[in-house]
């Protein structure tokens, strides 16, 4: 059985060794990395927290900065990572180590075939290795010379980072401050922080990819975060309700700079059925 590795207070750097290949983002520069993400809690439905979510998604939604980009149709797809190999199942968040599982690398390989047809002449991942695993067959099949490392589409980092997670951690007084507030959320990273910069990368490879499609693979919270608020909703939302599965295409079709279509698919549905019930992201 494989060792957790141990948590750590700032985003650890992926080993080189485990991404030799690739480049740094030409995109811009490099995020701060914020500590926190999602973690089960309470769910408030106060007007006040209603209010406060909303507001969120409109400062995501003025973060918006549009390029000129003509009328040339340009696809970009926000791939959720493949199933990871977690059997002590902790709360991984930004931690490094955390690979694919053997099921997850086939989610990967059923997402290259499902793709390999696309015009895709751009694929992104996040600095996690886990992101860099369910690339690889894209980037084989279509001949992409060298992906990038874009560290805008990193998972949130997590307080509860490092932990398995039981209910027990929310009935210990000392981390009630913690979860005060699911809106924003307060054991984390905001999600206008991440919406921000999602909408910036996404930007970015849809300007380099520009008539033709791209992928960035990222984790399921910042692809949901981006999608609710390109679609207009809360960004705070009841975490069992994203519709984010292992492997799955949120797929952004643009005309020019302006948005046309938001889709959702699932090519490697067919597997959900064999894998774990796991904490993580």
């Amino acid at each position: 059985m494989s060792q957790s590795p141990q948590p750590k207070d700032a985003l650890d750097p992926v080993d080189e060794r485990e991404l030799d290949g690739q480049e740094d983002s030409p995109f811009g520069p490099e995020v701060a990395p914020d500590s926190g993400t999602d973690v089960p809690g309470p769910v408030e439905t106060s007007e006040s927290a209603k209010g406060a979510a909303r507001e969120a998604a409109e400062g995501a939604r003025e973060g918006h900065r549009p390029s000129t980009g003509g009328s040339e149709r340009t696809v970009v797809h926000l791939l959720r990572h493949g199933e990871v190999d977690n059997p002590e199942k902790i709360l991984y968040g930004r931690l490094p180590g955390y690979h694919l599982s053997e099921l997850g690398h086939e989610m990967a390989r059923v997402v290259a075939d499902h793709l390999a047809e696309r015009d895709i002449t751009l694929v992104v991942h996040s600095p996690l290795v886990r992101t860099a695993e369910t690339a690889a067959p894209t980037i084989e099949r279509h001949g992409i010379e060298r992906a990038i490392i874009d560290p805008r589409v990193i998972e949130a980092g997590n307080k509860f980072e490092g932990r398995r997670f039981r209910k027990r951690l929310l009935l210990d007084p000392r981390r009630w401050w913690w979860v005060r507030d699911p809106t924003k959320p307060t054991w984390g990273e905001s999600y206008r922080a991440i919406a921000k910069r999602m909408t910036e990368a996404i930007e970015n490879a849809r300007d380099h990819a520009r008539g033709h499609e791209a992928v960035i693979v990222s984790h399921q919270l910042p692809i949901w975060t981006i999608r609710s608020a390109l679609e207009g909703r809360s960004l705070w939302h009841d975490p069992r309700r994203r519709q984010c599965n292992l492997a799955s295409l949120t797929t952004l079709v643009y005309r020019g700079d302006e948005l046309e279509a938001v889709e959702y698919s699932e090519p490697a549905a067919h597997l959900y059925p064999q894998a774990q019930k796991t904490t993580g992201a």
